[in-house]
């Protein structure tokens, strides 16, 4: 059994030099697949539903490679990796849609903290409840995919002191965000959420993990792990969501994986929530080398031991699934480090932020230019 996957990918343009520069009114116009986001710096891209690697991992880079082309036609402009403003301005707001009322509300509420990129994971699942199991148990791991993605440890050409900045002031709204027990506990919450103005509209629940579907929060369909920084290596991005699959699985072999049943804490939703909480804000400091609280015994340890006693546990359930060949990029991420990892590492040795942002560009680039000739037919603009 495979379970059908897509991605949401936001994105930053600008300059080869780490110049983010908003163009999203005119990619929008011009391409079809593109939406925009708020502010005009990034831009967004969506992946049909796929039950296969292979091609996933077309659909990934299909669209760089389009938005790459359309790009230079317009000057010498580039896509920028990272999940926060490095070297940007980090305080205006550079509208992207001036007539939006729901865009207004958001650059008066949030300002800029909101002006990040990142990788959204959606797994399909169409029994709301297994959904509601497998948000549950993700929302209680959803730390490890955070340090297994962080990609923002600079604002404003600034070292921050977190790997994963865009998490660190990311307005996770509504504040708190309870372990829905059930589907109608979810559109019992949502409809008072609304109620009172906490939420906006549907969409305006920004956690690290929700239901997803047609109508929410009555008809759903998907997890969607929001809580991944832009990972922009392709092969990276299927290593994380290969991982986040292989669990999805297991639980729905093994429903003693559900939080609520499995935990040490599992009589007291309110203390799994704030435990997952608190792991999030450590993962989002140390990313790999965070020292989190295990949901289920209540031990200490590090975000990169627990990802690998992950891996070995999910492993024969996707080897079964047959998918176990992209799991093992994991390995990689865990022995030469996250790019926030690498970036601070490479800041630490007196290289600039500028220079690092540059060299992540050009890296990027070539990453694209690799797999382009062994995936993809030619793009044509």
């Amino acid at each position: 059994m495979v379970l059908s996957k897509g991605f949401e990918v936001e994105i930053y343009t600008g300059q080869p030099t780490g110049e983010i520069v908003g163009l999203s009114d005119r990619i929008v116009r011009d391409l079809d697949g593109f939406v925009r986001e708020p502010d005009s710096r990034n831009v967004e891209y969506t992946t049909a539903p796929a039950h296969h690697y292979d091609q996933l991992l077309c659909d990934l880079v299909r669209p760089r490679l389009q938005l790459r082309q359309y790009l230079q036609t317009l000057g010498n402009y580039t896509l920028i990796p990272g999940s926060t403003l490095a070297l940007a301005d980090h305080q205006q707001f550079y509208r992207s849609d001036p007539n939006n009322p729901y865009h207004s509300y958001i650059e008066q509420t949030y300002g800029t903290s909101v002006v990040t990129a990142s990788i959204h994971i959606n797994i399909g699942i169409a029994d709301p409840e297994e959904l509601l199991r497998a948000c549950r148990l993700v929302r209680m791991e959803a730390p490890l995919f955070l340090a297994l993605s962080a990609s923002s440890p600079f604002l404003g050409g600034q070292v921050t002191g977190y790997h994963s900045t865009r998490w660190a002031v990311f307005p996770k709204t509504p504040t708190q965000v309870p372990l829905f027990t059930s589907h109608q506990h979810f559109i019992d919450w949502t409809e008072s959420q609304l109620l009172q103005g906490t939420m906006q509209n549907v969409r305006h629940l920004w956690s690290s993990v929700r239901p997803n579907g047609n109508c929410r929060p009555y008809d759903l369909n998907r997890l969607e792990l929001r809580i991944c920084d832009l990972v922009t290596h392709p092969v990276h991005l299927l290593a994380i969501t290969a991982l986040l699959e292989a669990r999805i699985l297991q639980l729905m072999d093994d429903p003693n994986l559900d939080p609520l049943m499995g935990s040490y804490l599992s009589s007291n939703p309110d203390h799994l929530m704030a435990l997952a909480d608190a792991n999030e804000v450590a993962a989002a400091t140390h990313s790999l080398d965070a020292t989190l609280i295990h949901w289920q015994d209540g031990r200490r340890i590090l975000a990169r031991d627990w990802i690998e006693e992950l891996y070995t546990e999910v492993w024969p359930t996707a080897k079964q699934a047959g998918f176990s060949c992209f799991l093992s990029p994991i390995h990689q991420i865990l022995t030469q480090g996250n790019d926030a990892q690498k970036w601070l590492a490479q800041s630490e040795q007196g290289q600039s932020i500028s220079q690092t942002v540059q060299a992540a560009i050009a890296e990027m680039t070539q990453t694209e230019i690799d797999l382009r000739d062994k995936l993809c037919e030619p793009i044509a603009v």
